[in-house]
């Protein structure tokens, strides 16, 4: 052991603390006798110093070290009552990691020292372990977060223009053959100028990450020769998930991806998963909130020796509790603040609004975010679902939020598949979700609308499967969902046959026109735009190979044109207004001559009513959207054969069709066709054809 000179120093903030001429460590605790700060050497195998934490001073343990310097590895011993009946579950023979610690060094060793109780004894979780886990725990890195940003602005995109694309780091750039293979999958690779490059052509405005968080490989998944890959499994709030740093890299690798990006026009946005740890049930490891100060981290049961669990994964944080909800808040504003992020999408968020068996939209988490002046300029994306009592949600966060609409999704799949009675459903979906949404002054831009995302088949798999297939993830195919609202066109997987690749396409180009044609804000999914296939697979969060990386190489001359397709489809919604209202559209009119903001008509030209709406077997229907200056047509036709459909009369006296789905043909000049004629709409298409347009 070292002489290291020890102060006292102060209880804020949290965390590791360098000031420039030492380091403060501050640690909050409410129910701990005693805190050990361990000190490591430099490659964080042997413990160099021990020190007690010499002052106690609102629950927070503190103490301050002249001698340490930055890159020092450290970690926590907490001493205090072993009593899971308590809710206490204390065991300094375990080095845990500090909540607020800015980098981590190493990944997890799975072993049974990582428990704090003794693993196999008849007594279950009651008896504590007395192994030392040092040797099988990450170590924190005290960090100099100084940096120099330069003129690094955030793009600031109104919501209304915003359009999302869902990538992981790791599998965008895994795969990519051109880059250096010690930069592939990391942050690095991500900010190369090809990737950033491609995402500038596509056209989209915001890169929503997965959780890049510091999270670790489930120990259930490394005994099957499987990984975490998608990352919902956070241990750490404030550092960065080592995985994803190039070798030697540090956390300036991720700060140089948000400046290119932001260089480029493209928003970060993170996802985020406050909502639980990965500490998981009872009988997880303890590798830090459960040995810091588990009543006070967690939300317990009635039975405190168990966990309220509304998240499926084992436990759910306590955000009632005013430390854990500061440390949730400080964590959002270090990501804004030193990061310069510009939003997050919270998972499972139902979770973090939670009262035990209730939902409350004025939950002590939603008020803290709404008043905070770092938070209130950033974007808030909510998962509105959990798996606790009422987890669905949809509609009901604060204004301010925007929400994953996951029946947008579904509507949708279903509508293009052909099941009946699905058009008043699809109908209100591609108006922005009203019924859900507008409300309290929120605009439609509130609703997330998306087909595809991380969690399900991509777009190609979800016209070439019936059935999942996810046998790879070792689970004899019982994960995932079952309700996949899929069809393979007639074949299941891959085929040859280029009569069912053309209806693949085209079932494809449906569901982005509609996309990009609908009100509310478009997230696309990372590879959709060129065909990236999972094999049938809907669930790949244990798949770091191929089957869930972006296929940079081998893009076809078919998938090249779906790719210039979707890059044309997000133009068309860049040129018309029309398509990007903030207000929701109502049929409200707009001048006297009885032009309406929405108007919906039937194949014969008439408007629809009630008679039409509840016709189940109707697959065929036109939206007229006007505003000052602008006049477009939306026909769909989810029937197998082409439908005739007598066009309204335009205030332009005429139409041109700009987007045909049948063809994969976007002209903004577009063929012309009279007022007031009669066009044929193919089987299974979409048209939107422009009046009054600029």
């Amino acid at each position: 052991m070292t002489m290291l000179r020890l102060e006292p120093g102060l209880p804020h903030p949290r965390g590791a603390t360098w000031d420039g001429a030492g380091v403060n460590f501050a640690l909050f605790s409410a129910n701990a006798t005693k805190v050990e700060l361990c000190l490591f050497d430099a490659n964080g195998r042997r413990e160099t110093d021990r020190i007690a934490l010499p002052e106690y001073t609102h629950e927070v343990w503190h103490g301050y070290l002249p001698d340490v310097r930055p890159g020092q590895l450290y970690g926590y011993r907490v001493h205090g009552p072993y009593e899971p009946s308590a809710g206490h579950r204390f065991n300094p023979n375990k080095l845990l990691i500090d909540p607020y610690a800015k980098a981590l060094r190493g990944e997890i060793r799975w072993h049974d020292a990582c428990f704090g109780y003794r693993v196999g004894s008849p007594r279950g979780d009651v008896q504590p372990d007395r192994r030392d886990s040092a040797f099988v725990v990450p170590k924190c890195v005290v960090v100099d977060t100084a940096a120099t940003w330069g003129p690094d602005r955030p793009p600031e995109h109104k919501w209304a223009d915003t359009i999302v694309y869902e990538a992981h780091v790791e599998g965008m750039t895994a795969a990519r053959k051109d880059m250096p293979e010690r930069i592939r999958g990391t942050f690095a690779g991500l900010s190369d100028p090809g990737v950033i490059d491609h995402l500038v052509k596509l056209g989209v405005t915001a890169l929503e990450l997965m959780p890049i968080q510091a999270f670790f490989d489930d120990r259930y998944l490394v005994e099957k020769k499987l990984v975490n890959y998608w990352g919902y499994n956070t241990v750490n709030y404030f550092s960065l998930a080592p995985r994803y740093l190039s070798p030697g890299a540090g956390i300036d690798e991720f700060k140089v991806l948000v400046r290119r990006l932001h260089d480029a026009g493209i928003e970060v946005i993170l996802d985020v998963v406050y909502n639980h740890t990965a500490e998981g049930n009872h009988l997880g490891p303890t590798l830090s909130f459960r040995g810091i100060d588990n009543a006070s981290y967690y939300m317990l049961a009635e039975d405190k020796r168990y966990y309220f669990d509304a998240t499926g994964c084992g436990n759910t944080v306590n955000l009632r509790h005013p430390r854990v909800l500061q440390m949730v808040m400080d964590s959002l504003r270090y990501w804004v603040e030193e990061y310069h992020v510009d939003g997050f999408r919270f998972d499972l968020a139902t979770s973090m609004g939670r009262e035990h068996d209730h939902f409350d939209p004025s939950a002590v988490f939603f008020d803290a975010v709404r008043q905070d002046p770092v938070l209130q300029r950033v974007r808030l994306i909510a998962e509105p679902w959990d798996v606790g009592p009422n987890g669905y949600q949809l509609g009901n966060f604060p204004p301010g939020w925007a929400e994953w609409n996951g029946q947008y999704r579904d509507n949708m799949r279903s509508f293009w598949k052909g099941d009946d009675g699905r058009m008043p459903a699809f109908a209100g979906a591609i108006l922005g979700s009203a019924g859900r949404f507008d409300h309290k002054g929120r605009k439609s831009w509130a609703s997330v609308n998306f087909v595809t995302a991380h969690d399900g088949f991509t777009l190609a798999d979800l016209w070439s499967y019936n059935e999942k297939h996810n046998e790879a993830n070792k689970e004899d195919n019982r994960d995932g969902h079952d309700d996949n609202r899929s069809w393979n066109c007639g074949v299941e997987g891959p085929t040859d046959d280029p009569a069912i690749l053309r209806l693949r396409d085209r079932m494809r180009r449906n569901v982005i026109a509609t996309l990009l044609l609908s009100q509310g804000t478009p997230m696309l999914l990372m590879g959709d735009e060129v065909g990236r296939t999972q094999k049938g697979n809907n669930n790949a969060y244990c798949q770091n190979n191929e089957i869930a990386w972006y296929a940079w190489n081998g893009v076809g001359e078919r998938e090249e044109a779906f790719q210039e397709f979707v890059r044309g489809m997000i133009a068309v919604r860049k040129r018309h207004p029309v398509l990007r209202s903030r207000a929701f559209l109502h049929g409200h009119s707009l001048d006297d001559n009885g032009t309406r903001d929405a108007v919906w008509y039937r194949p014969d030209g008439a408007e629809m009513d009630a008679a039409s709406w509840g016709d189940g077997r109707a697959k065929v229907v036109g939206l007229l959207l006007s505003q000052p200056g602008e006049e477009l047509l939306i026909i769909v036709n989810a029937y197998h054969a082409p439908m005739p459909f007598a066009l309204p009369n335009s205030r332009a006296g005429g139409w041109r069709v700009t987007v045909d789905t049948a063809t994969g043909e976007i002209d903004p000049a577009g063929r012309r066709i009279a007022a007031e004629a009669s066009i044929e709409i193919g089987g299974r298409s979409l048209l939107l054809l422009c009046g009054k347009c600029g």
